[in-house]
């Protein structure tokens, strides 16, 4: 299976999304780059099938079929669309997605799915508190129980904190076991899957351009001008003759402002 997005773009001048092409298949991972708060579930609903885009379009085996793409690809934890409110508890989760996955869904199924993946005693924990790499490997294992499913577009996981590797693993493992994986990620994760050489990452909207850090502006304070820890402050030198003041210059204590003149000031 192979799914690509070619120029689609979202909203007026492409606010919600910028015009983006992008290709990802089964047995690969590929990573998405998408920015602000709209974006990255703007994209996994394109790229699943879930949203026409305004301009472009999207194809699945080099056809445009939004329902054969909304039937093989899942989409998972989309904020605001496809993921659970933090409150519900991993076993209630559990229990919804076996319920559309047409399984059995009381409670003692839950625990029990739970702990053929090995995530038991966390059934009683709200999603919320659940470890970022634990989520993603949770989520996904309950995409794939639908049938027809053959791959995810997983939004935004570094948005829960946590570093990129444990969930970047666990999309690669899902990809080994065949599945087209697509991960929407943000910048800063980006950037970072950029420089883990190890894990290959590849982009498949493009290259991420690198974190620039911003000159010190023109009379600020450099590192090499501060102050630092290993530099005591040293005593007040003794003033110079020419340095110290003359008497005309010591003010007296006729020179003193008044009470009235000092509450004044």
């Amino acid at each position: 299976m192979r799914i690509t997005l070619h120029d689609v773009s979202k909203g007026r001048a492409g606010q919600a999304l910028p015009s983006m092409s992008l290709e990802f298949h089964s047995g690969a991972v590929r990573y998405a780059l998408a920015e602000t708060e709209q974006r990255p579930t703007v994209l996994g609903l394109i790229a699943s099938g879930r949203m026409r885009p305004d301009t472009g379009r999207v194809t699945i085996d080099a056809a445009a079929s939004p329902k054969e793409l909304r039937r093989r690809v899942a989409l998972v934890d989309a904020p605001d669309v496809s993921d659970p409110h933090p409150d519900i508890t991993l076993a209630g989760v559990v229990g919804e997605e076996l319920m559309f996955a047409g399984r059995g869904a009381t409670p003692l199924h839950a625990r029990r799915w739970l702990g053929r993946v090995g995530y038991q005693e966390l059934a009683s924990v709200p999603i919320g508190s659940v470890d970022p790499a634990a989520r993603v490997r949770i989520l996904c294992e309950l995409a794939v129980l639908r049938e027809g499913v053959e791959g995810i577009v997983l939004v935004a996981p570094d948005r829960h904190g946590g570093s990129p590797d444990g969930w970047w693993r666990i999309a690669a493992e899902f990809a080994d076991r065949g599945y087209a994986m697509l991960v929407i990620v943000g910048g800063s994760a980006a950037v970072a899957l950029e420089r883990m050489h190890e894990f290959d990452a590849i982009n498949a909207s493009g290259p991420v351009e690198p974190l620039v850090l911003e000159r010190p502006d023109d009379g600020a304070v450099t590192d090499d001008e501060a102050v630092t820890d290993d530099e005591p402050l040293t005593e007040d030198e003794p003033l110079t003759e020419d340095e110290v003041p003359s008497e005309d210059e010591v003010p007296s204590e006729d020179d003193a402002p008044s009470d009235e003149e000092g509450e004044a000031r």
